[in-house]
């Protein structure tokens, strides 16, 4: 369970609930996201758990036993997670960069060409090129490594293990996270921008869409994953209790990452002569810095 849920929360959660929520009526979109959990995500949920607790084994095995016309399903599975784990690798390695940079504020009055000039040697943010890039290679080597080691030791030791590990510290993360953002100036403005209900958005049909798109972040649905951690589970006990204890937390730590996040909004956004609040998008989380003395770089959650 542990694992289904490390699976679950991630940059769906963390970085594209707040914005899609704040684009998509604020705090009018839960309504149609709970709408979604309870027509689309828990019942997707409860197949994934039921194929791979019933026919144990890894989702083309699992859609093979399901039926022989099925299997392409499980390797279409297989193939959307292995361009999921090549971006999110590359993500980490940023994430694990820009860690190390934040102990001095390497990027200093430039976060952008930082970013895009001395960390990723591009002359632009539409720049393309093959060049070796040193500075992001090694870290990604080194995530690569870290994975491989997990994956060598199984679903139980390696990855259950590692989730029973970092899961709790992602949820102190996020409630010193929360903490600190609602100490910062404008803190409340930003809240109000996000959870303020837009009710007149619920009668847009993008809204839903979007609603129902976010589900499948949230919950990692029909992605396999889910297929392949019930086929661990006993074949007594039922597989219904494990999906829904996955699914309620999973849904429920949506609200705090955009709790967190919201402040920020309204505090890197402010203009100085009026308050006003604007969205900050996931993307430039590696390009914002505030306008702040160094005195106080340490308040700030980068």
């Amino acid at each position: 369970m542990v694992a289904a849920i490390g699976s679950a929360v991630g940059l769906g959660n963390i970085w594209r609930f707040p914005y899609i929520a704040f684009e998509n009526g604020g705090g009018a979109f839960l309504l149609p996201y709970l709408v979604a959990l309870l027509t689309a995500g828990i019942p997707l949920l409860l197949i994934d758990y039921a194929i791979g607790h019933r026919y144990r084994g890894s989702p083309p095995l699992a859609f093979r036993r399901l039926g022989r016309w099925f299997e392409p399903v499980g390797w279409w599975n297989v193939m959307a997670n292995i361009i999921i784990c090549i971006y999110y690798a590359v993500i980490i390695g940023w994430s694990a960069s820009y860690a190390y940079y934040s102990l001095n504020a390497a990027w200093g009055a430039d976060p952008q060409a930082f970013f895009f000039k001395d960390f990723l040697n591009m002359a632009g943010p539409e720049a393309l090129g093959l060049d070796f890039v040193g500075k992001v290679v090694g870290p990604l080597i080194g995530v690569w490594l870290f994975t491989c080691i997990i994956m060598a030791l199984g679903v139980q030791k390696g990855v259950a293990g590692a989730s029973s590990f970092f899961m709790p510290l992602l949820l102190i993360m996020f409630i010193i996270m929360v903490g600190i953002s609602l100490t910062l100036p404008g803190a409340a403005k930003g809240l109000d921008a996000l959870f303020t209900p837009n009710w007149s958005k619920l009668s847009d049909p993008k809204v839903w869409v979007a609603a129902y798109g976010q589900i499948f972040f949230s919950l990692s649905i029909c992605f396999g994953i889910m297929v392949t951690y019930s086929s661990y589970l006993k074949k007594k006990p039922t597989w219904a209790v494990p999906a829904w204890l996955s699914a309620l937390p999973t849904a429920a730590l949506n609200c705090s990452p955009a709790s967190a996040y919201s402040p920020r909004w309204a505090l890197w956004h402010k203009p100085m002569d009026k308050p006003s609040v604007k969205l900050l998008p996931a993307a430039s989380v590696w390009l914002s810095s505030p306008s702040r003395p160094s005195s106080t770089k340490l308040r700030w959650v980068r």
